[in-house]
């Protein structure tokens, strides 16, 4: 049993449709999936990922309207790393930010910029076995794009606090202070750093949770192991689009296992992905009640 790199990555932000231009926009991702919040079904939850909605691509987003900005601190991710193919696709990136009026700079090989709300990122240049997880955009062409997630950087004052529940969880240690999870098909880097002096304070541009790819099949194995490793993981939720677990590690960060599936198309046909808002079947009752507070986002896309 191996998990299968990062499943998806959740943060939050201030406006839906700022967040929709930039990521659908700016930076060459689809939309998804449009839905609610399954524990706060007045606000959205946005999915960004590759051309085919899949796992190891999605960055996804629940809307506050208004919150305030966030802040990394101790226990949080705090920088979402991606793949890319070349250092060409470096430059390519460092002036499309540059003309949205993104700064960015150049560190350790690869290039590091902010969205609007302050979430930070790094392009970097990596070559895997790992399919490219691509999505269609006329502005990007396809040997530039992003090819989904590398690595999750977050902030712990005590790394080694983390070991026994990430060996329990097949994480293979790459020195003291990174672990990878990589299972046959895909991998992903989970990196920690020191944490600053400031609190973390959730809001605007910070990450709520990462989650781990799992195989329907291996997924309660992986919450007994969550268990073994000392981890205090809740019961299965089913998400419709995946299954989840729930648990922080020692650091403080909250992991979720996710599975491989069903996926985004149990309810869209893959071609009109993200087009309308969607709604599981436990929460299609809310429909008239939930669509019409819900502020209409337009998908620069379409």
């Amino acid at each position: 049993m191996k998990l299968e790199g990062i499943h998806h990555i959740t943060a939050i932000t201030a406006d839906a449709q700022s967040n929709v231009d930039f990521y659908a926009g700016v930076m060459g991702l689809r939309l998804v999936k449009k839905t609610v919040n399954q524990d706060n079904p007045t606000v959205y939850h946005l999915f960004f990922a590759d051309e085919k909605g899949s796992a190891g691509s999605d960055l996804t987003f629940f809307e506050f309207p208004g919150v305030p900005p966030g802040r990394a601190g101790a226990g949080d991710v705090h920088r979402i790393v991606w793949r890319v193919a070349s250092h060409a696709s470096l430059d390519f990136w460092e002036g499309r930010l540059g003309a949205h009026g993104i700064a960015s700079e150049r560190a350790g090989g690869g290039l590091r910029f902010a969205d609007p709300e302050g979430l930070a990122h790094e392009l970097a240049v990596v070559e895997v076995a790992d399919e490219p997880l691509i999505a269609d955009h006329p502005e990007v062409p396809a040997e530039l794009a992003l090819r989904g997630f590398h690595a999750v950087c977050a902030y712990s004052a005590d790394p080694a606090a983390s070991a026994t529940l990430l060996e329990a969880l097949e994480f293979e240690p790459v020195d003291e202070h990174s672990w990878e999870a990589r299972g046959s098909n895909r991998g992903g880097l989970y990196l920690y750093e020191d944490p600053p002096a400031e609190r973390s304070l959730q809001g605007a541009g910070s990450v709520h949770h990462v989650a781990w790819a799992s195989t329907l099949d291996e997924h309660e194995e992986w919450r007994d192991r969550a268990i073994a490793g000392g981890a205090q993981p809740t019961p299965v939720i089913d998400r419709f689009y995946f299954r989840s677990i729930y648990f922080r590690e020692p650091s403080g960060v909250l992991f979720e296992i996710a599975t491989l599936g069903p996926g985004f198309t149990v309810d869209e046909p893959l071609e009109q992905l993200g087009e309308k808002l969607s709604l599981p079947p436990d929460y299609e009752h809310l429909r008239a009640e939930v669509e019409p507070n819900l502020r209409p986002i337009a998908n620069p896309r379409s």
